[in-house]
């Protein structure tokens, strides 16, 4: 099964196998690898048929201090603007590709072969890169889209229930946001999706397209794009209010509590939002926080979609269908309230 998406006719997604893709899609040059110690002992023999540097693994190294390290090595090696960087990872390792590529000598071309599920339906596609500042999430980043993107699902079999489980949280967002039809497709398989190659590879194609066609018509967030930040704003504060969550399930509470205001709110039916909830407990997530709301608010403030002393918001209307809404902070306190 080989599905090809495009972006802007700039970038693009293949889904499918890495052997019968990377040499097709590789341009003759130099090519510098850029993975983590995680990667790279998964899968050595990929990562040693380039010159490579490695970063360390988990979101504490997704930092300027990585980014400047890794500037040094390249400095070293005597890269230059005609070499290509090749990210091999999950989302962290291939955001602070992206980043380093936009930025060395003014920008570099490059492209993702992404390892994780969460990383192939969402982080890699799409053109957004960045790092951390100060722990909170992508504070500094860039908009330019990968040269490629592949995802060999086949590689998604080594990853960690935890780690699976996080990517099928932004699969479910994906759903909400754009398409019912995945969303019972999740309902139906959601015990058996990982030992369903056909019907994941169908899945994943599914969440890339619905972002890659919202990329499409809004490449930098000036608006409709806005949409796939469902459940991040609390998310992020999540993240950052605590290190108990990792990314996915931070957005599988974040999502379950916006839905939660958007029905006190009269937008969502009480129905929909229990079969968002019921999902993500079928998938094993845990959606309580023991995080104060006041406390989540106090991050909220931080976040970077905040302009002034307003928020946009993702509001879920019906599954399959979101709005953006416009508030003051302090109404978002309220309704966070509620």
């Amino acid at each position: 099964m080989n599905t090809i998406i495009n972006i802007k006719q700039r970038s693009e997604i293949c889904v499918g196998a890495l052997a019968d893709n990377l040499e097709r899609l590789l341009p003759r040059g130099r090519v510098v690898v850029i993975t983590d110690a995680n990667i790279d002992r998964l899968y050595h023999p990929l990562v040693e048929r380039f010159e490579h540097i490695i970063i360390g693994s988990g979101e504490t190294n997704k930092t300027l201090q990585t980014v400047e390290s890794i500037y040094r090595q390249l400095m070293a090696m005597g890269a230059d603007r005609s070499t290509f960087l090749l990210g091999i990872g999950g989302g962290i390792v291939t955001d602070i590709t992206g980043f380093v590529a936009a930025t060395y000598m003014r920008g570099l071309d490059f492209g993702f072969v992404s390892t994780t599920l969460l990383g192939a339906v969402d982080a890699s596609v799409g053109g957004k890169n960045g790092v951390n500042v100060a722990q909170y999430k992508n504070m500094v980043g860039t908009f330019l889209q990968p040269r490629f993107v592949i995802a060999d699902i086949t590689m998604l079999r080594t990853l960690p229930d935890r780690e699976w489980r996080a990517g099928l949280a932004e699969v479910v967002k994906a759903a909400v946001i754009g398409d019912s039809e995945l969303f019972e497709l999740l309902e139906q398989s959601a015990d058996t999706l990982r030992n369903m190659p056909e019907l994941l590879h169908d899945v994943v194609v599914r969440a890339i397209r619905l972002k890659a066609d919202i990329v499409e018509r809004d490449e930098r967030e000036g608006g409709v794009r806005r949409v796939l930040n469902l459940g991040h704003t609390l998310g992020h504060a999540i993240e950052k209010a605590t290190q108990r969550y990792n990314h996915g399930e931070a957005v599988a509470i974040g999502l379950s509590m916006i839905s939660e205001a958007s029905v006190a709110k009269g937008i969502m039916s009480a129905e929909d939002a229990q079969r968002i909830d019921a999902l993500f407990e079928r998938l094993g997530f845990v959606l309580r926080s023991d995080i104060a709301t006041n406390e989540l608010f106090r991050e909220v403030r931080c976040d970077k979609k905040r302009q002034g002393d307003t928020i946009r918001v993702v509001l879920p209307e019906r599954i399959g269908k979101c709005r953006i809404e416009t508030m003051s902070l302090d109404d978002f306190g309220r309704m966070l309230q509620k």
